[in-house]
């Protein structure tokens, strides 16, 4: 699926999910796409643009990630799930 919306994108790593497949021998989609409308899970994202990579110790997301990848370029991901689990990653704070 292609997202092709001009608006900021941030793509991160949720690390509970990499922990649970680990311990449970799952496989949960462990990248979360936040856009301003909605949070998407997914195994693979494939960013068709220019991206930045920021790390930010001092300001994370909400969710506590201190690094992120943004852009505003179209991205392409695997079978995308909305995850309300997942809506704690808004912006900076």
């Amino acid at each position: 699926m292609i997202f092709n919306n001009p608006n900021i994108k941030r793509i991160h790593v949720n690390q509970h999910h990499i922990r649970s497949n680990l311990k449970n021998n799952q496989n949960l989609p462990p990248l979360i796409i936040k856009t301003s409308k909605s949070n998407i899970t997914c195994h693979d994202v494939k960013i068709i643009g220019p991206s930045r990579v920021v790390y930010s110790p001092d300001k994370p997301l909400s969710c506590g990630a201190k690094v992120w990848i943004e852009t505003h370029s179209p991205i392409e991901t695997d079978s995308p799930t909305t995850n309300w689990e997942n809506q704690l990653c808004l912006s900076p704070a």
